[in-house]
């Protein structure tokens, strides 16, 4: 710590800080246009100018030293700050009570407040380009268009898509998508963080144009004359005068729209943001301070809540009769519930019934699904879809550190020398958190391992990318640890302190040599010891990785070597290091750590233990089951031999995503009750004999738990929509007409209740939570979390690590002569899962509008196929049509098909092998006979798609080139030259 004194008061700081910081900490105001938090100095803006040491500085660029003497207000200062934001107004057109953005969080506004501005010294000139909006979601202006270079910050260094530039030495610079596409035709993949960075309204969302002010949906010529009135009296008023009709009509603005804090109801990033709306119209998502995101969101997150208005919504319960739906009461509907369920409780006992969560739900309704099922059924027939995806990775991580959940923050990812991707196509499937890999990759030097069958966005942006074989990642991993350990290059320190079992390990590892795993996977040796090479000289190694390793036949067992590999080469138990299984779904962590297991109370307690069933026993006063009940796939297996004669279903399309899909639906359709809770009338409906309308995330409180083990507060944004109910309502009505007596008023006394019973979350509380607070759980009943865990010892008795030893296995369903492709499977970046959500938002589905098949360019050469060819996939369990996409992300015989379809669900064609010990379907085990049809259709990716374009990478907004321009002049050094006609 030193100090430096600003504007005569002396102020602490730490050494090298930036000035600004400083000052804006101190409660100093400062104009500072260019300046944000999340980017760093752009220096394009010059408004944040003082004075130290008797010169002008930007105190965005400038770090402070011990004794240092600042001043903001001095005249050399003030002067300098107002010379530059009078060249900012020369590029806008101030008109702030017809503009959507007259919100109170306009920089350009504020700015002009602040400095007291009363009349432009250089006059506006326009610009000879028009207003961009070929994008589905925003608009770019031009006029309005300062020229900070915020939006190409954030593009090239922070979300590291690097689209957009500008173009320093033309003689009328904008910003450039593409280096001069349209931007519908650029690589924008609509992230969104250009515009919620951009300090005035050049960058708009078309949510919000005409929805957001009072007049500002009047006819343009309306508009127009009335921006032509301002300009005509603000030479005689001023600027503070039109100021005050502005802000009096945005304090109006502040009467009818609300900003509500929600969590991200997509993937499992945990991103969190306020969303501005007005009445039920969502105006926009604003991100600025979610614990994870910062301003960062990902088109899904940023734009795909169009669903919640969606007009097909279900709003009135529905019950099978003589093969058909019809509406009926809330009353007849659950009264029909609970007398079903009672029935056949009586009549084939507790474990006749079974229980689905939803990961899409919030942690409340998974704790009192879990309890409906054990405390008034009587059973642990209890899952949810963790077991298709991330249980092999949490059980691979019991194994061998004690707790199934991610080893820190995104933060710590951020901070390793080395990151090692292997089966996950992060940028898609989890692409906020493949921003902080990618801008760590980029400026600070990160190396980046991926291996993938595809050649995705992360795999072209590694150091080393390699393409092992299907279902041979455990061989390799075996074999680099095995290398590590017989040329003494693992951690034989950390080993010897904080792990057991090296000997046992050692022994196993004999099959895996650097030759065999070469044969095994198709991988040279070299690739290979490079790979050992680079992760022993890295400076903390952590590594990502889901479904690509997870949905195979041996996910467990892959999961526990990489945390294997994790423990030999010391990368636990420190920042920048440690395993990263990252969760799909927005909660999926949350309703397995809440109890929606099998086997597991809340907290992973097992249900086998008569001390945690005494505890739950004790509140619930109840007698509860004691044996593991059914998981989702082996309640599948009992509807078919008869012992499952009813289920629960909420939030979960099963007829789609779990594997084997023809079967699963048969299966369904075998059940003497089925009861299925959504928002829309899904696939799996059709199945049901009992339908509830529930209301999604939006129209609800609780918390979610994302996958760095982050508890966060989702707020009502909406009430919900008139017929519909919140899950954990619906729940708690069917638990009480079976006999049950629960008094839940609100999802916070839920949460009490289970951190009365719950060590992991003793410490939760609502009040804790308020906000943009969060907890990483296990929290202590202090509130203190655990970030980063195994700081101080592993998750055992002894407080050590174990290292697990492994055996061969090899993959299911492998190609034959019939069924000679491989087909892999998984998520775009646009569509969530089957669609059901993001179908409903027109944009995406105007980028993105169909499933498709990616064949690589030797096998469409080969077999005469090109993009739009219709082809029909055969797969030993099922067949479906679907057209081509000709591209060299895949290559040879190997084929990828997104899971983005209700027509035709890839799931027809997957099996109902699974993982041996967590039985999580081999979905990435697939062999098919591809079939070419007559047909030829049009490339089921239109030119519109972010695919097509060509990103222009550069570092920042590259400030020096603005510099060199000749009619570029720092301010403060002389007066502003006026030249007019």
């Amino acid at each position: 710590m030193i100090t430096v004194t600003i504007d005569g008061v002396v102020h602490e700081a730490m050494s090298g800080e930036r000035l600004i910081d400083i000052i804006n900490r101190a409660g100093i105001n400062i104009s500072q246009v260019c300046y944000h938090p999340q980017l760093g100095p752009i220096q394009t803006c010059d408004t944040c100018m003082v004075e130290t040491n008797g010169r002008l500085v930007r105190a965005c660029a400038t770090t402070a030293s011990a004794g240092m003497k600042i001043f903001t207000k001095s005249e050399k200062a003030s002067a300098a700050q107002r010379e530059a934001f009078d060249r900012i107004l020369s590029n806008h057109v101030l008109y702030c009570t017809v503009c959507d953005n007259n919100n109170g969080n306009c920089t350009i506004h504020n700015t002009e407040k602040l400095l007291a501005i009363e009349h432009q010294a250089i006059p506006y000139h326009s610009k000879p380009y028009e207003e961009d909006h070929t994008n589905p979601f925003y608009r770019y202006d031009p006029q309005q268009c300062i020229l900070c270079g915020r939006c190409v910050e954030a593009c090239q260094d922070l979300q590291v898509n690097e689209t957009l530039s500008i173009n320093w030495e033309d003689p009328h610079p904008r910003v450039l998508w593409d280096g001069g596409s349209t931007i519908g035709e650029s690589s924008c993949v609509s992230c969104g963080h250009c515009i919620s960075v951009c300090p005035c309204n050049a960058l708009m969302e078309k949510s919000m144009l005409g929805h957001a002010g009072f007049f500002t949906a009047l006819p343009k010529p309306a508009l127009s004359g009335m921006i032509d009135v301002v300009k005509g009296v603000e030479p005689e008023t001023g600027y503070g005068a039109i100021l005050k009709l502005s802000e009096a009509e945005s304090h109006m603005r502040d009467l009818r729209i609300r900003r509500t804090k929600t969590v991200c109801t997509y993937c499992g990033v945990g991103c969190s943001f306020n969303i501005w709306t007005k009445d039920r119209h969502i105006l926009k998502v604003q991100p600025l301070d979610g614990p994870t995101n910062g301003v960062s969101t990902c088109i899904k997150g940023k734009f795909g809540w169009d669903f919640v208005n969606s007009p097909d919504r279900l709003t009135k319960p529905l019950i099978r009769e003589d093969g058909k739906f019809r509406e009926a009461s809330w009353k007849e509907a659950l009264d029909l519930v609970a007398r079903k369920f009672a029935e056949i409780k009586a009549q084939h006992g507790p474990d006749s019934l079974a229980f689905v969560s939803s990961s899409k739900c919030t942690n409340e309704e998974s704790y009192l699904m879990q309890k409906l099922s054990r405390a008034v059924i009587g059973t642990n027939n209890m899952d949810n879809c963790s077991r298709y995806c991330q249980a092999p990775a949490t059980q691979g991580l019991f194994r061998t550190v004690g707790i199934g959940g991610d080893s820190g923050s995104i933060r710590d990812i951020e901070n390793a020398g080395l990151v090692l991707i292997i089966g996950s196509n992060t940028a898609e499937s989890h692409p906020v958190l493949a921003t902080r890999v990618k801008r760590a990759h980029k400026l600070r030097h990160q190396k980046l391992i991926v291996a993938d069958l595809r050649e995705h966005e992360m795999a072209k942006r590694a150091d080393l990318f390699f393409r092992p074989k299907p279902g041979t990642d455990m061989v390799w991993l075996s074999a680099v640890s095995r290398y590590l350990l017989d040329n003494g290059i693992a951690d034989t320190k950390f080993l010897s302190k904080w792990v057991n079992g090296l000997d046992e390990y050692t022994k196993s590892l004999a099959p895996f040599t650097m030759e065999f795993a070469s044969q095994t996977c198709g991988l040279s040796e070299d690739t290979l010891k490079k790979v050992a090479h680079m992760i022993a000289e890295a400076k903390g190694v952590c590594v990502l990785w889901a479904m690509g390793v997870t949905q195979h036949a041996m996910g467990s067992d892959t999961s526990t070597a990489i945390s294997n590999l994790l423990l030999i080469t010391g990368n636990y138990m420190k920042t920048g290091s440690g395993a990263y299984p990252l969760r799909g779904h927005n909660n999926v962590q949350g309703a397995s750590d809440h109890g929606a297991m099998p086997n597991f109370l809340p907290g992973y307690q097992s249900v086998d233990d008569p001390e945690v069933r005494s505890r739950f026993e004790a509140n619930w006063k109840v007698q509860l089951p004691s044996t593991k009940g059914l998981d989702n796939h082996e309640m599948i297996e009992a509807i078919h031999e008869g012992k499952l004669k009813s289920m629960y279903l909420f939030g979960e399309e099963m007829s789609l995503v779990d594997s084997n899909a023809n079967f699963v639906c048969d299966g369904l359709s075998k059940l003497d009750f089925f009861v299925v809770q959504d928002i829309f009338f899904s696939v799996t409906c059709h199945y049901a004999d009992v339908v509830l309308p529930a209301s999604p995330s939006l129209e609800k409180e609780g918390t979610f738990t994302s996958t760095e083990r982050r508890i966060q507060r989702l707020y009502e944004v909406f009430e919900p929509l008139q017929g519909s109910r919140p899950d954990w309502q619906i729940i708690q009505d069917i638990a009480n007409r079976l006999g049950a007596n629960w008094q839940y008023q609100h999802p916070s006394e839920i949460y009490r209740e289970v951190a009365s019973l719950t060590p992991l979350f003793a410490g939760v509380t609502y009040e804790r939570l308020e906000g943009f607070k969060s907890l990483q759980w296990p929290v202590a009943a202090d509130g203190t979390d655990q970030p980063l865990l195994y700081t101080k010892e592993f998750a055992f008795p002894d407080g050590k690590a174990r290292l697990f030893p492994l055996a061969l296995s090899e993959p299911t369903d492998q190609p034959d002569a019939e069924f000679d492709l491989h087909l892999n499977n998984g998520r775009l970046l646009e569509h969530f899962h089957e669609g059901n959500l993001t179908y409903r938002v027109e944009g995406i589905r105007e980028k993105t509008p169909d499933v498709f098949v990616e064949v690589s360019p030797e096998l469409a050469k080969q077999r005469g196929i090109q993009s739009g060819t219709w082809v029909q996939l055969t797969s030993r369990y099922g067949q479906l049509r679907v057209r081509a996409l000709v591209t060299d992300r895949v290559q040879g015989k190997q084929l990828y098909m997104p899971m983005n379809s209700v027509e035709s669900p890839v799931n027809r064609l997957t099996s109902s092998h699974t993982d041996a010990v967590t039985h999580t379907p081999a979905y990435k085990e697939a062999s098919v006979h591809l079939k070419v049809l007559p047909e030829v259709g049009e490339s089921p990716l239109p030119r519109i798609n972010h695919r097509f374009g060509h990103p222009t990478p550069q570092h920042g907004v590259e400030v020096e080139r603005k510099w060199k321009r000749a009619d570029y002049r720092v301010p403060g050094n002389g007066l502003v030259q006026i030249q007019t006609n």
